[in-house]
């Protein structure tokens, strides 16, 4: 995320662009919607140019609107897409260019503008290995831009093990090692936030909101940096001792479990996926082999006989096989049954639930 720093004049070409575009491809959904086309081609075709006439967009700034819209069409089509006012525009190469480390320029209603941006030191020695498009994002009254950065993945090498590793709520992560992640200082700064915004809501007065909006987004950046910590530690751990990391694959988890209704909040603001995704992209810069696994009952299924029971979990942090009486915590049972489930044979990178899922037992 590169921050601009723009002059007053620049922010509002920015902002004014930003409207326009959307409002432009809210009007473009309409005919999409209207001709049930996914086709780029043909939608090009029926509103290119009453579209720059009417919004004033240059001819590239159409071709992104038009993309946009359609991309957004293609993943339900059942439904009109809508656009915010303040929804990212997508630049490519032909309407933004990078000043060195010191600026870009990027089009406007009002044409070109030669932009200051602000880098830090993580991003300066990785800008030259941007590629592709750039996203012109707004948050909380400051533009950014979204790049993409290439970076060089080691080759995977040929695991001498697995690191099982349990998701969870309670404990963020657990290793087949017995090394705990508690997520418990993560649900007391939720617990905090959440009651403080309970609070700054009913009082309502100017000074309540400008604290609310100081609160916007806190628990979000304390959940990202706590998975950031997290997969980076158990990457480093698995690299150093040459193993592979395996993970349950959880897509869907949200729709098929029931909880309490005290539980909803911990369970819908679980921030598992951000976990994998970051294994994922970590693991593959580091050459670990990142495997998926069948969640079913990994924390019911004993490690020493196989017995599967849901009553050899008795409580929510213990297991006790009831065939053999093998007794453990049952997060780091679960975590051990992952890494036993582990095909290392079958490696994958990708944090997508399309890739492989291994369930074999080894």
């Amino acid at each position: 995320m590169i921050k601009l720093n723009p002059t007053e004049e620049q922010y509002r070409m920015l902002l004014d662009t930003m409207h326009r575009f959307n409002k432009a491809c809210n009007e473009i959904a309409d005919t999409v919607f209207q001709m049930r086309k996914a086709n780029k081609v043909e939608v090009h075709h029926a509103v290119y140019y009453d579209i720059r006439r009417k919004y004033g967009l240059s001819a590239q700034l159409t071709v992104r609107a038009i993309s946009k819209v359609v991309e957004a069409y293609k993943r339900d089509k059942s439904i009109k897409p809508q656009f915010r006012p303040d929804g990212a525009i997508v630049y490519d190469q032909r309407i933004l260019s990078w000043k060195g480390l010191e600026a870009v320029s990027i089009i406007t209603l009002q044409g070109r503008q030669i932009v200051p941006i602000v880098i830090g030191n993580y991003q300066r020695p990785r800008l030259d290995r941007v590629r592709g498009q750039a996203d012109l994002i707004f948050v909380n009254g400051i533009f950014y831009l979204g790049v993409v950065v290439e970076v060089t993945e080691e080759p995977q090498y040929k695991p001498q093990g697995v690191l099982g590793v349990d998701i969870g709520i309670k404990y963020l992560a657990v290793d087949s090692d017995g090394e705990v992640h508690t997520g418990e200082k993560l649900n007391k700064v939720r617990e905090r936030t959440d009651s403080l915004k309970s609070r700054l809501q009913s009082k309502g007065t100017k000074s309540a909101k400008r604290h609310l909006k100081k609160l916007s987004k806190k628990t979000a950046r304390f959940t990202k940096d706590a998975n950031h910590c997290i997969s980076k530690k158990l990457v480093a751990k698995a690299k150093d001792t040459f193993r592979a990391i395996a993970i349950e694959d959880l897509d869907g988890i949200r729709s098929r479990v029931t909880v309490r209704k005290a539980q909803r909040r911990n369970l819908h603001t679980w921030g598992f996926y951000q976990l994998r995704q970051f294994l994922a992209y970590k693991a593959a810069i580091a050459g670990v082999p990142l495997i998926l696994v069948d969640p079913r009952n990994t924390s019911r299924t004993c490690p020493s006989c196989g017995h599967v029971s849901k009553a050899n979990r008795p409580t929510r942090d213990e297991f006790l096989c009831e065939s053999c009486g093998f007794a453990g915590p049952a997060d780091y049972i679960a975590a051990m049954n992952i890494a036993f489930r582990a095909d290392v044979n079958r490696p994958i990178v990708s944090g997508h639930s399309t890739a492989s899922v291994a369930s074999s037992v080894i």
